[in-house]
C-alpha cells in the first residue's frame, strides 16, 4: 500500500517562505506523477504543482513565479518551496502522487497539511 506523508505546513508571514515536503512509501515501480494540490477555506481543492519523473513541472497560475516543487526521484519526495506567500495562500496542502503499478496507475493523496498565511 502506498502511504504519502507531508511535512512543513504552520504559520508564515506574508512575504516569508517555507517548504512542505513529502514523502511516498510502498512497493511501488514508480510514482511517474508527483505534487501538491490544496483546498482554501470554503473552496474546492486546486492545483498547486507537479512533477514528473523527467522533470516536467506544472503550476497553476496564482503561484507562478513564487513556489517551485522539486523531487528526488530515488527517494520518492517531493517538495514544494512558497516564496512570497500570500494571504490568498492560506490553505490545506495536500500532497498527490500517481503510483505505476503492476496492472496499471492510481492515484494517491497524503492526509493533507495546513498552511497558514498571516501577520
Amino acid at each position: 500500500q502506498v502511504q504519502l506523508v507531508e511535512s512543513g505546513g504552520g504559520l508564515v508571514q506574508p512575504g516569508g517562505s517555507l517548504r512542505l515536503s513529502c514523502a511516498a512509501s510502498g512497493n511501488i515501480r514508480s510514482f511517474p506523477v508527483m505534487g501538491w494540490y490544496r483546498q482554501p477555506p470554503g473552496k474546492q481543492r486546486e492545483l498547486v504543482a507537479t512533477t514528473t519523473t523527467g522533470g516536467v513541472t506544472n503550476y497553476a497560475d496564482p503561484v507562478k513565479g513564487r513556489f517551485i516543487i522539486s523531487r528526488d526521484n530515488a527517494k520518492n519526495t517531493v517538495d514544494l518551496q512558497m516564496n512570497s506567500p500570500k494571504p490568498e495562500d492560506t490553505a490545506v496542502y495536500y500532497c498527490y502522487a500517481v503510483a505505476q503499478l503492476d496492472w496499471g496507475r492510481m492515484n494517491y493523496w497524503g492526509q493533507g497539511t495546513q498552511v497558514t498565511v498571516s501577520s
